[in-house]
């Protein structure tokens, strides 16, 4: 109820007092009403990060028939240069928006982007078009499924990420096959399926070989190392990591790329991380080497502080530090609620802290 009336407003959605919508909440809950309102299905995606079927809500009713497709072909046919770049530019700026604000309120204007230039590319017979709309699409898709991970969907996540390798392969893109397939092998390992991933994550390092510029094949093999420090392969993951600092470009920023955030902090964090998960005592400085670094750094992106306060809480608790891990696993618990991330509460649940036990944070 407390999001429902903050939200509305800024969402253009107008909305009961607080008494009606308790009434209100209590009969959709139970099932006497469906929520047919637009406005109020909007923010229970928001609300809960999940699309209308996930949600039980009726699918929209569109009209079919000649008409219906000749108006989406004239559509399609009006598609021009400007068309285009404002799609990847709305991309952008979602993507921007994530980065600084987290995925909360971003992934119902993702899902709807996506539903928009999907319908926009299915209706296209321009090839050159279409190719141009399946690469924006793929940035989109990958974007979608990632704040979809975020807010805890797996399963939402995991259908964008193969979306986005089928709209990768009309775009005829490597590059962007390969982003999509190791960004994909991180629903994995979250799942607890490491064998499965690094399968993924070494086809995609495969797909990029020779075919990508220096700063993805330089993400690959870091996502790399930390598959196989998920499945337990030490010398390999430390390996892979290495492999990663001597591709690193000496200008980790490429406008073909905006969806790769990367310098030596995010390296730090990521080698951080898979130092954790393989039980290293160097986990620490390595985390720690990265927040001073990522905490005064414009390009930070807040997930991956995030990433790195629940990292550290994780490793101070392996190390016996109860006074470290409450003093990071609190930073972490109050951005996770700033941004929505269902993903790293879940993670920090089952944080368990020395002579304490379960935290119960969430």
């Amino acid at each position: 109820m407390r999001f429902f009336v903050k939200r509305a407003p800024r969402a253009g959605v107008t909305v009961a007092s607080a008494s009606a919508l308790s009434v209100m909440l209590s009969r959709w809950e139970n099932g006497h009403v469906d929520v047919t309102d637009l406005g109020y299905r909007q923010l229970f995606r928001e609300f809960y990060g999940r699309t209308n079927e996930e949600l039980g809500f009726p699918a929209d009713v569109e009209n079919d028939g000649i008409e219906e497709l000749r108006d989406r072909l004239l559509v399609a046919r009006s598609i021009d240069h400007s068309t285009l770049e404002l799609f990847q530019s709305q991309i952008n700026n979602l993507r921007n928006s994530d980065q600084h604000f987290g995925a909360i309120e971003i992934l119902d204007q993702l899902n709807n982007l996506v539903r928009q230039i999907e319908s926009v590319r299915t209706f296209s017979v321009s090839a050159m078009h279409r190719e141009r709309l399946a690469a924006i699409l793929t940035d989109a898709r990958t974007l979608a499924g990632w704040t979809a991970l975020d807010r805890g969907s797996q399963l939402q996540a995991w259908q964008y990420h193969e979306d986005a390798k089928v709209s990768a392969r009309e775009a005829d893109s490597p590059y962007l096959l390969a982003h999509a397939t190791a960004q994909q092998a991180v629903i994995l390992l979250d799942i607890g399926e490491p064998a499965a991933a690094v399968e993924l994550l070494e086809h995609a390092r495969y797909v990029a070989e020779n075919r990508a510029p220096s700063l993805l094949r330089t993400w690959l093999a870091a996502a790399h190392g930390e598959g196989l420090a998920a499945a337990g392969r030490h010398d390999e993951s430390l390996q892979a990591f290495d492999q990663a600092h001597a591709l690193m470009p000496s200008d980790p920023i490429d406008p073909q790329m905006p969806f790769l955030l990367l310098n030596d902090g995010h390296l730090s964090r990521w080698r951080g991380n898979a130092l954790l998960r393989l039980g290293n005592q160097d986990a620490i400085n390595s985390l720690e080497a990265a927040a001073r670094e990522l905490d005064s750094s414009p390009r930070a992106a807040v997930r991956g502080q995030l990433s790195m306060y629940v990292d550290l809480a994780f490793a101070y608790a392996a190390a016996g530090d109860t006074r470290g891990a409450v003093d990071y696993a609190r930073k972490a618990r109050q951005l996770a609620t700033r941004i929505g991330s269902d993903r790293q509460r879940q993670r920090l649940s089952t944080l368990v802290l020395p002579d304490f036990g379960r935290t119960g944070i969430a």
